[in-house]
């Protein structure tokens, strides 16, 4: 499916651009910067060292929130939307009528390796989409387009300056990094059942949108890539409903809050 497509099917029933940003995000188009920040559940708060936050206004959808932030001469656009694919890809397939010229991913990651702890930072080389909403994107009919199972890149260029970026930071403070081949699921409670056969897929990590919005990215013709915080290991018994000890989540918190903005700025500045 192209956004020509997308944005014809809306307007077909009354609607225009300005409709489309206020319902989707809130806000005009205009009121989005250039560089966006998008993340399911974090709020600026989480990220302090970003700049100042002014909050414009919630969207039709309670769980949207938008704030611009400055920082320097780096103006950003941050948009948290709820978790899950449905609430995430609506929001950034509306950036494609605002100026937005980059996203950056940021959220919680689960490890599926041993080797990857609670609080390291893992850059997705891309994701295996295990969600449901991506379909409406793969195709112009509903019919043959089943797109799960299937990886979903990011930006190979914004890939390159996030890793390049990542690499020297995490260098510098003594915090651990890593690629990340991930599965994008739909679900926390169902996924323990399947585990082993995600793993046997080749990932190494287990989140819940970075697929979809990989794959919108695309389709608005917007760089996209994610940089993402490991909230639990499974396969040592740490998951998400029990096992993680208070000294691995601090740990996690401190990563967010002191590398995650400089790995944001230095990669919107790049």
């Amino acid at each position: 499916m192209d956004y020509k497509g997308l944005l014809a099917g809306i307007k077909k029933y009354g609607s225009n651009e300005n409709d489309i940003c206020v319902h989707g995000l809130g806000i005009t188009p205009e009121q989005v910067q250039e560089h966006v920040v998008i993340a399911p559940w974090w709020e600026p708060t989480s990220l302090p060292g970003l700049g100042i936050a002014e909050y414009l206004s919630e969207s039709d959808y309670s769980a949207i929130k938008i704030w611009n932030i400055i920082s320097d001469e780096t103006k950003i656009t941050y948009i948290k939307t709820g978790i899950g694919t449905p609430v995430l890809m609506d929001a950034l397939l509306t950036l494609g009528v605002t100026q937005c010229k980059q996203i950056l991913f940021v959220g919680s990651v689960g490890s599926l390796d041993e080797n990857i702890g609670i609080g390291d930072i893992v850059i997705p080389e891309y994701s295996i989409c295990g969600d449901g909403a991506s379909r409406y994107l793969a195709n112009k009919t509903l019919k043959n387009n089943d797109v799960f199972g299937k990886k979903i890149f990011p930006d190979s260029n914004l890939l390159d300056i996030v890793v390049n970026v990542t690499d020297k930071i995490c260098l510098d403070n003594k915090v651990k990094w890593h690629r990340g081949k991930a599965f994008s699921i739909d679900t926390i409670f169902a996924q323990f059942a399947h585990i082993d056969e995600i793993m046997s897929m080749g990932c190494n990590v287990i989140e819940m949108e970075t697929a979809s919005a990989f794959l919108a990215a695309k389709v608005i013709n917007v760089p996209i890539a994610a940089i993402l915080s490991v909230s639990d290991n499974t396969v040592i018994n740490k998951s998400l409903i029990s096992g993680r000890l208070r000294q691995e989540m601090d740990y996690r918190k401190y990563v967010r809050r002191e590398l995650f903005p400089r790995i944001i700025l230095e990669t919107f500045r790049n």
